[in-house]
């Protein structure tokens, strides 16, 4: 049987496609309410699946439509809303019945199937035909009780004939029915060789080789009986079936869950947009459209609470009203949340907390412990070898109880410039910077003045409340955090694209290389960098065009861009800075200025965001 999905949510799409052809359903998706009704004009459905809320022609819209020109196929509404207004009105358009987001995988496929039975009431739960049976819903198939191992194809083409068992088929009708609109149509003959395995398979199990019958001139028909025999059985999926079922869902939520971080990135980048005050309708419905699909596919993918996240943030991005700016803090957090329930619990952040008061020490523990901040209590005798030997992210020194506070402060921020120097000549470390911050009662200009010149990146007041000071120590924490940044690099030298790759991957940085910038659109979306790495000349579109289609678009246009140039020409510095570069390397690149400057804008960019 065929079926149509109709959803533009791809992750979930594809996800419900893969466990409905697991069932040896033929799938077709659409990504679009105008895509979905192109494929209904041109191939034959017994179900369409069909989401709401939908770009180009909504599915209520749709559903009115196929129902105005007559087609009488089944409709199963998706919504991500659970409202007796939605449901009434899907119901009203015509649609037969209707499943809420998130819903269950087997539900949805038991939903489908009680749909199919209902759509076609003379059939029973086991196809039969004498003594063939076949089990839609276990796809086993038994021929006097003696199972016959089918491939796909042939299951589907013996469940094709089962339900039409009056019915004669050409090759070329078969292959209408059951090759979905993104396979390749196979030659009529492969059709002559899924019927001939067919045949020698029932004659093997005892059945007459001409089982399935040759209509000369018209096609394939299965023979008839002299006799039939009705029996109805419940319909049970098999251990083995559900095996497969759940390693399809399984496979689907980690393809879901690999996607994450590049449409959470979608959220966060109308988050940015909202703290400079440039969330325009058109950021900001792109939002909201995002938010909504993964209400629906993260629930779906058994990610409840951050579906439940998922819905707050849309319920931020809907409506007419503006969004004030100093929401933008309410929606951080929320980001925070969402991406830490659909990715896994981010790596816990440690901070090392050097200091002899017991009050403050506690107070910081109580309050880090809210806030998912691991607290490490150190002398300062004892400060140095905790740092070797658990790596904190973060380092606060109590200036007014630990002895040699300043040479300590000294020590720890010598080291870490020591790190910073081996990775400015691109070679992976083991010594990562570790920010410093120090706690102190004094306020005199010549304390401040010695701190600064440590090199200290905090100096913090005790008289602050735990959670002002926490709040210092998690802002520095995501200043630190630069190197995890998404680049994408586009240049047609795969030698340099292999050079910069081994340069900044060390680094943590998550990166994506494109050769063919023919393809630069579809990449620079799907993957939502922070940094934007274009050789100046390339072949078919070369970097100062794609730089233009960057500034051009509302969403993309503070991409931060970093050109490869072959020289530095006035000519072609001019150029590239009129497109709205923000800055260049020449060629030959000498990794370590490739990387400060990486390092340099990411910096700058966080800063101007903050």
């Amino acid at each position: 049987m065929r079926i149509l999905i109709v959803e533009d949510d791809s992750s979930l799409a594809e996800a419900i496609a893969a466990v409905l052809t697991k069932h040896n359903y033929v799938v077709d998706i659409a990504a679009d309410g105008e895509a979905g009704l192109e494929l209904v004009g041109v191939a034959s459905y017994d179900l369409i699946l069909l989401d709401i809320v939908l770009p180009k022609l909504d599915g209520i819209s749709l559903c009115q439509q196929l129902r105005k020109e007559g087609y009488k196929m089944l409709i199963l509404l998706l919504t991500a809303k659970n409202t007796k207004t939605d449901k009434i009105m899907g119901l009203d358009a015509g649609a037969d019945d209707y499943v809420v987001k998130p819903f269950d995988f087997q539900e949805l496929t038991a939903r489908i199937r009680a749909l199919l039975r209902r759509g076609s009431t003379s059939l029973p739960p086991i196809l039969e035909w004498g003594n063939l049976h076949l089990d839609p819903s276990s796809c086993d198939v038994t021929y006097a009780d003696i199972a016959l191992h089918l491939t796909a194809k042939e299951f589907s083409i013996l469940e094709l004939f089962l339900r039409n068992n009056q019915r004669t088929f050409s090759r070329s009708a078969i292959i209408d029915q059951l090759w979905g609109a993104e396979e390749d149509p196979p030659e009529e003959n492969t059709i002559k060789s899924h019927i001939k395995s067919l045949r020698q398979k029932l004659k093997a199990a005892g059945a007459s080789y001409d089982f399935i019958e040759t209509v000369y001139g018209m096609g394939y028909r299965l023979k008839a009986l002299s006799h039939e025999e009705n029996c109805q059985t419940t319909e049970l999926e098999t251990n083995s079936q559900q095996q497969i079922f759940l390693a399809t869902v399984e496979k689907a939520r980690q393809d879901f869950q690999a996607k994450v971080d590049s449409r959470i990135a979608v959220l966060e980048q109308a988050n940015n947009a909202l703290k400079k005050g440039r969330l325009d309708a058109q950021i900001r419905q792109k939002a909201e459209q995002e938010a909504h699909k993964l209400v629906g596919s993260s629930g779906s993918f058994g990610f409840t609470k951050g579906s439940r996240v998922a819905e707050e943030i849309e319920n931020l991005f809907q409506g007419k009203t503006p969004i004030e700016q100093r929401q933008s803090l309410h929606l951080e957090k929320l980001l925070v949340q969402l991406r830490r329930e659909l990715v896994g619990s981010e790596q816990c952040q440690n901070l090392l907390l050097v200091s002899n008061d017991k009050q403050i020490v506690e107070q910081l523990v109580q309050e880090a412990a809210s806030q998912e901040i691991h607290v490490e209590i150190a002398t300062n005798s004892a400060a140095r070898s905790v740092i070797t030997s658990s790596s904190p992210n973060v380092v606060l020194i109590d200036l007014d109880t630990v002895e040699d506070s300043l040479k300590l402060v000294k020590q720890l921020c010598k080291r870490d410039k020591s790190a910073l120097t081996r990775y400015s000549v691109g070679v992976a470390t083991e010594t990562p910077e570790i920010p410093v911050l120090v706690l102190t009662d004094k306020d005199n200009f010549s304390d401040r003045i010695e701190v600064a010149r440590s090199g200290v990146c905090e100096f913090l007041q005790k008289s602050l409340p735990p959670s002002q000071i926490l709040e210092q120590v998690t802002q520095v924490l995501q200043q630190t955090r630069i190197t995890e940044a998404r680049v994408m690099i586009v240049d047609d030298d795969p030698q340099v694209l292999d050079a910069i790759q081994q340069s900044l991957e060390p680094l943590g940085f998550r990166l994506t290389t494109l050769e063919d910038p023919r393809r630069f659109w579809d990449i620079l979306t799907e993957f939502s960098p922070d940094l934007l790495i274009l050789d100046a000349e390339m072949p078919y579109i070369n970097g100062i065009e794609l730089c233009q289609v960057v500034r051009n678009d509302l969403y993309w246009k503070f991409l931060p861009v970093l050109f490869l140039v072959d020289n530095l020409e006035a000519d072609i510095v001019e150029r590239i800075f009129t497109v709205g570069a923000d800055d260049c390397v020449s060629k030959p690149i000498v990794v370590s200025k490739l990387i400060t400057r990486i390092l340099n804008r990411l910096e700058r960019t966080q800063i101007i965001r903050k």
